[in-house]
């Protein structure tokens, strides 16, 4: 049986960046739209990487894109674009620097259209992994099937993410994630 993430922070992670990502934002139900725009990017950016990595270049990732502020970030131009590939704080891969940019321009079509982009998500609740998988590559660029599972997942729009043991799960349960509704 695989260690789950819940395991490997209570042992080995306990006294990793793991451990506070683990115990106070995994799973939590994001009401904010630059955070979740954050979550999918940061998700994006441990794409070949190991999500340690990116938890410790976290803060530079904020420093570097504006807070995720998205109507910054859509406005970024080209030299903008070359400064964050010398910024040695951030994953300097200018795809999914090119990546960011479009999909805060997609948020803001997004949010034009349905208010915010949590109500975007809202509205295409409940739906299965494959469903959300479709509707990301066709609305975002840099989303496959694990950047969206590890994004709505670790957001609360799908189950599975702590184990019903971990002492996380409950205090998860009482902000009512998206998951429990059908």
């Amino acid at each position: 049986m695989a260690t789950t993430y819940c395991v490997f922070v209570q042992n080995k992670g306990k006294v990793t960046v793991h451990k506070e990502y683990h115990d106070l934002e995994y799973v939590f139900p994001i009401q904010d739209d630059n955070l979740l725009f954050a979550r999918l990017i940061l998700e994006i950016n441990q794409a070949g990487l190991s999500w340690e990595t990116i938890l410790k270049k976290k803060d530079n990732f904020f420093k570097a894109f504006d807070d995720f502020n998205i109507d910054k970030v859509a406005r970024y131009t080209d030299k903008r674009k070359e400064k964050l590939m010398q910024d040695a704080g951030i994953i300097r891969n200018r795809l999914k620097i090119e990546a960011t940019i479009h999909n805060a321009k997609c948020i803001k079509a997004i949010q034009k259209e349905f208010g915010s982009f949590k109500n975007w998500l809202d509205k295409n609740h409940p739906k299965i992994k494959e469903e959300w998988v479709k509707l990301f590559k066709q609305t975002f660029r840099f989303t496959g099937g694990e950047i969206v599972n590890e994004f709505l997942m670790s957001t609360g729009y799908l189950p599975g993410a702590h184990s019903e043991t971990c002492p996380v799960y409950k205090k998860v349960l009482k902000q009512k994630p998206m998951w429990l509704k059908k």
